[in-house]
């Protein structure tokens, strides 16, 4: 059987947060543990239920068995399911299918009873699977996504330093998600800065996970209201769970990259309250 840790955390008001000193901010919105050699870690977090975690197979498969707070047979019975690998060559088993993931590579798995297993071509280079999950009311199928068929956009100048291309894998456009959308920003050698100028979306929450951050640089992830705002230091393929009512925005010691979840009310990605920069607090 898969060792699957699963911390269940409730959601927290912006009244409440304002007064969070940094031990708090962690431990409400910081995931440290995700990826750990032979175990699946997730947070289950109550704003808009989202689901976030890492598998690492090295020694043995492991098996995406349901946790306990879903009182359901399978993972997926009422969930769809956004993957990426970020590490070594793998493979993902959804039911009876095996679907092979490269580096940077996604899979969607809509809702469903299908056994979902994560395995490793080599445990020498183990792969790094990066999922979240969202409730899902209809079936949608399953679909290997790469970034050719993503949708991508160029933001950002050197000057700015947040030159940055956003590579959107896991949403309608590509798939037939029901809420879970999913991405991936690259930024360019020289930026530090993504997400700028900052933003909120009321009707959706959303979780980044770092990586592609190199040993002994950092990265500084803000959050917080627009004129309430804080920070957590994050390092490589950490995730931070943002709530609607804050902004999500980071820089670095040097560019990085990072996997954005969202779910919630909404679907259309360009749904967002731009905050101007020199209304920052």
């Amino acid at each position: 059987m898969s060792k699957i840790n699963c911390q269940v955390r409730q959601a927290s008001s912006n009244a409440d947060a304002k007064h969070y000193d940094t031990e708090r901010l962690r431990s409400e919105y910081l995931v440290e543990k995700v990826m750990v050699p032979d175990e699946i870690n997730m947070v289950y977090s109550m704003f808009d239920r989202i689901i976030t975690g890492g598998a690492v197979p090295v020694k043995e498969e492991l098996k995406l068995e349901a946790p306990e707070i879903l009182r359901a047979d399978f993972f997926t019975s009422r969930r769809e399911l956004g993957i990426f690998n970020v590490g070594g060559p793998g493979s993902v088993l959804v039911g009876d299918e095996e679907f092979k993931l490269e580096y940077k590579e996604a899979l969607y798995v809509g809702r469903g009873e299908r056994h979902v297993v994560f395995r490793s071509a080599d445990p020498a280079k183990p792969a790094h699977f990066y999922f979240c999950s969202a409730t899902a009311h209809k079936e949608t199928g399953v679909k290997k996504v790469s970034k050719k068929d993503a949708v991508v956009m160029h933001l950002g100048s050197l000057e700015e330093a947040n030159e940055r291309t956003i590579n959107r894998l896991l949403v309608k456009e590509v798939v037939p998600c029901c809420q879970l959308q999913m991405g991936m920003t690259e930024l360019a050698p020289g930026s530090t800065w993504n997400t700028m100028p900052a933003h909120t979306h009321n009707r959706r929450m959303e979780v980044y996970f770092y990586f592609e951050v190199p040993e002994g640089a950092a990265v500084c992830h803000f959050m917080g209201e627009p004129q309430e705002t804080r920070h957590i230091w994050m390092h490589n393929e950490q995730s931070v769970i943002s709530p609607q009512w804050s902004i999500h925005s980071a820089c670095a010691t040097r560019n990085y990259t990072f996997i954005w979840g969202m779910c919630g009310e909404n679907d259309d990605y360009n749904d967002m309250d731009w905050c101007a920069t020199e209304d920052l607090k």
